[in-house]
């Protein structure tokens, strides 16, 4: 199933993220929390790529599972950056070949060793690389609502985002952020430069402070007082700061809801229970 029609689906849903292990011998372990989560009934999930595409095999065996054993639709990631056309064609060739219809197009993280590949410059150049081979795949892409940490204005970011939808990108998903004021008003920017996809907003519970400020450093992303006020007096406390986190990523959620903002994608870090407990929360809201 196309991740495009679930989000004409008018009820709220909830999608989960999971990432593959980066050696096979972590496997089995990822697969049993992704058909955990899969088995709370998520509207569809993602399954991330390594940096230099370093995961890719184990990417496709994750998010096989998830469709063809659970029944779940899935889209796994995708990542340009130190891949070459050859590449591209043959993981699109696999992800139809393991009856997935959705892939999430990125440029991704530099590889480790510094290698990267001349194909592709920007996402945008895989979206339209993507379209102009495979006219049915289902093709996502990622937005920064404060804007991508190695772009320095935000109207260039936004301009670029542009050229990604251009390209042939279906919908949008957010970086994680902490204040949904942020994503309201970047919603009232990118719809203003015509870009009128659908948005979903990308939510992380931090469950642990060493989390927060790894992510932070990662992403750039601000963190606003009321979160910091939280992790100044849980963050030592790891059962309370996981509940803390938890609770907040909740009310994001709820926040989101009730303004409209109908599908929702979490970043559930392979933590089932994280994924159960959001959902439980929820349960009289997204039925």
């Amino acid at each position: 199933m196309k991740i495009t029609d679930i989000l004409k689906d008018p009820k709220p849903t909830i999608s989960f993220e999971v990432f593959p292990p980066k050696q096979e011998a972590g496997l089995e372990t990822v697969k049993a929390a992704a058909g955990a989560i899969a088995a709370m009934g998520p509207s569809f999930m993602s399954v991330t790529y390594g940096a230099g595409g370093s995961t890719s095999k184990l990417t496709i065996e994750v998010a096989s599972d998830i469709k063809n054993l659970h029944n779940v639709p899935v889209m796994p990631h995708l990542t340009c950056v130190a891949s070459t056309k050859e590449h591209v064609r043959n993981m699109i060739s696999q992800i139809h070949e393991n009856n997935i219809d959705n892939v999430m197009a990125l440029r991704g993280d530099l590889p480790k060793d510094g290698i990267i590949c001349n194909d592709y410059k920007h996402a945008s150049d895989l979206i339209a690389d993507i379209r102009s081979f495979d006219k049915e795949i289902c093709i996502g892409g990622a937005c920064y609502p404060e804007g991508h940490i190695e772009c320095e204005h935000k109207a260039n970011d936004i301009n670029y985002l542009k050229l990604k939808v251009d390209a042939g990108c279906d919908f949008l998903t957010t970086q994680m952020f902490f204040d949904n004021n942020i994503f309201y008003n970047f919603l009232y920017r990118i719809k203003d430069k015509g870009i009128n996809v659908p948005v979903l907003p990308g939510i992380m519970p931090v469950t642990t402070a060493k989390q927060l400020s790894r992510s932070v450093a990662l992403s750039g992303t601000n963190v606003p007082e009321r979160f910091r006020a939280i992790v100044d007096r849980f963050g030592d406390d790891p059962i309370s700061m996981r509940q803390a986190g938890i609770v907040y990523a909740a009310e994001q959620i709820i926040d989101l809801i009730a303004n409209g903002v109908t599908h929702i994608h979490v970043y559930s870090m392979n933590k089932p229970d994280v994924a159960k407990e959001i959902l439980k929360m929820l349960s009289g809201i997204i039925g």
